[in-house]
């Protein structure tokens, strides 16, 4: 009788156990995911019909968190995006949240998430693609 007590017990745990999360999200895993959402975002706003044509000399953005030339991207992309001003395009909203979230993912990555990073490489060339 104990051991099926147990068993329901153990069958009713498990469910609940597996729904919940089970680690809070690390400052590793939010930059990984910064990065990847703002690589998409870039793409996204040089095809874009509003946004198209000022970003098109834009250089294409590729973030690989565990390239040490990330940061230098990052930095000119930050400034490309500021001297954007002169343009329309600069004033729309997601053109301006886009260079806010960029510049949140460099702090992140420079100062709150300093010591959890791990650069693997240092190929510069690797985020030209």
């Amino acid at each position: 009788m104990a051991l099926f007590h147990r068993l329901l017990l153990l069958s009713c745990l498990v469910p609940l156990t597996l729904s919940s999360p089970f680690f809070p999200p690390t400052c590793y895993s939010k930059v990984l995911s910064m990065a990847r959402e703002l690589t998409g975002w870039a793409a996204h706003l040089k095809r874009d019909y509003e946004t198209g044509y000022c970003m098109a000399h834009m250089p294409d953005l590729y973030l690989d968190v565990h390239n040490a030339c990330v940061m230098q991207k990052i930095r000119i992309y930050i400034s490309l995006v500021e001297e954007m001003r002169q343009r329309r395009c600069a004033y729309t909203r997601e053109v301006r949240k886009f260079g806010g979230t960029l510049r949140q993912l460099f702090i992140f990555m420079s100062e709150k998430c300093h010591g959890e990073l791990v650069f693997t490489s240092y190929d510069c060339a690797a985020l030209e693609r």
